[in-house]
């Protein structure tokens, strides 16, 4: 009889391992191929070939651009050097990008790992850039003031928090203040690998000021990119392994009210917004499976996608670029300034293309 009781249990627990296996699978959508949609004005950019996970670009057409990202389960081209902030002006014939150099007494260059970006401009057209870092594989948000003619970021402050412990991307909404979304709800590398297995859907959104820091989103299977609308009245935030977007409407007291979500036969990156269109540009993976099991053989694929008209009953989805690795791996993001197009990847090169 024990035998039989023991047996049984093991039948179940191999079944139950089964369909986890079977379910992780369907959430990085490990099956699918790509089928390639190709813009006929792109090509590489030159000096990016580590990783270009996060841009921004202000209304002027300057943009900054997050490279050496080094992330657990992520390929990396060059482990062993830190991250930096690059600079590309939209506005000039065949932009190139440069450095940005970094000033400030207390700031670790050595151990600046960028991630997600996001600005601010005050009211005297002071730009602030807020970055997401990981030095030693822990999050910080690192807070600095963008010097346009010494072309340099000048450190002010270095931004730390219990409830900021596996920062991936955020959206200022002042010098200070942000939404921040949390990929993980461990901090610890074994139980992080199990949370993502088993799907357990335990990421969320931070609010974040000096004095006031809460969760204002919940449940998320691997939050990932942030943004906001152009008149800042709506939050948008990608679901990763769950494969959509939320709508959330922005209320004075900062809380978050869900609207709607989309649901997309794409991993869901970086989000950005036009800020003239109000249209949402989506880096995503195809195929979750070839980013987070890399091999040069089979390397991951890229895809963008376009939303317009995402807060009526029928927004328009269109895939504009897709493809197989050959050009372009692991894409996270794209944005548009000015009929251009920038498409950044996780840790490969990036593109620009002409509309």
């Amino acid at each position: 009889m024990a035998k039989l009781i023991l047996l049984t249990l093991l039948g179940l627990g191999l079944g139950l391992i089964r369909d986890y296996r079977s379910t992780y699978q369907k959430r990085l959508n490990a099956a699918r191929e790509v089928t390639p949609v190709e813009l006929p004005n792109c090509r590489l950019i030159k000096g990016i070939d580590t990783g270009s996970e996060d841009l921004e670009i202000l209304p002027n057409g300057l943009t900054f651009i997050s490279t050496g990202l080094q992330y657990p389960g992520v390929k990396s081209f060059e482990p062993n050097k830190p991250g930096k902030i690059l600079l590309m002006d939209l506005n000039k014939e065949d932009p190139a990008v440069l450095e940005l150099k970094i000033t400030g007494n207390n700031f670790n260059l050595s151990s600046f790992n960028p991630h997600g970006i996001s600005t601010f401009t005050d009211k005297n057209n002071t730009v602030y850039l807020l970055v997401v870092s990981h030095p030693d594989l822990k999050s910080t948000v690192e807070l600095f003031k963008f010097q346009e003619e010494e072309k340099s970021l000048l450190h002010l402050k270095t931004i730390r928090h219990e409830l900021l412990p596996n920062l991936n991307d955020l959206v200022a909404v002042g010098p200070e203040q942000f939404y921040a979304t949390n990929d993980h709800y461990f901090v610890d590398l074994y139980l992080r690998s199990w949370e993502v297995y088993l799907g357990l859907a335990w990421s969320y959104v931070v609010y974040y000021s000096p004095n006031d820091v809460r969760v204002v989103a919940d449940r998320f299977d691997f939050a990932n990119g942030i943004n906001i609308s152009p008149d800042g009245r709506y939050v948008y935030v990608a679901e990763l392994l769950a494969h959509k977007i939320h709508v959330y409407e922005k209320h004075a007291n900062w809380t978050l009210t869900p609207l709607k979500s989309l649901t997309f036969n794409t991993l869901v990156d970086n989000i950005s917004v036009d800020p003239v269109t109000g249209d949402v540009w989506v880096g995503c993976h195809p195929n979750g499976m070839r980013l987070f099991s890399y091999d040069e053989k089979n390397p991951p694929t890229s895809e963008v996608i376009q939303i317009q008209n995402i807060l009526t009953d029928e927004p328009k989805v269109t895939v504009v670029y897709s493809e197989n690795g050959t050009v372009l791996q692991g894409s996270t993001v794209a944005s548009v300034y000015k009929g251009k197009l920038l498409i950044g990847t996780v840790f490969h090169k990036a593109l620009y293309c002409e509309l």
